[in-house]
């Protein structure tokens, strides 16, 4: 079973309200068995546009990235976050097949 992947693209506008969200969201990722593969650092943007800081959590299943999404444990974290600035927000299941140079 392919894994689940949230990727999020987010500008903060209010740190202080985006520090209590992610208080808050800790609950609902170790719930569902999300872990941060990309949590903000250095990025360079070759194409396209981006926001100042990049997210990609894994979970177990792209099942499990949907039902953390619609946990009231999430959805308590992201009421704290909406007022904290713009998000992008992608649930996407990973992909589990043949990679460029396999038979």
């Amino acid at each position: 079973m392919p894994k689940g992947y949230w990727i999020g693209r987010v500008t903060v506008t209010d740190t202080e309200a985006y520090k209590r969200y992610v208080e808050a969201n800790a609950e609902a990722f170790s719930a569902y068995g999300g872990r941060f593969l990309v949590r903000g650092g250095s990025f360079d943007v070759p194409e396209g546009t981006a926001r100042e800081r990049n997210v990609v959590i894994e979970f177990p299943s792209y099942q499990a990235a949907l039902d953390c999404w619609h946990s009231p444990q999430y959805q308590h974290a992201r009421s704290l976050r909406l007022d904290a600035g713009d998000t992008d927000l992608v649930v996407i299941e990973g992909y589990d097949g043949p990679q460029p140079g396999e038979a």
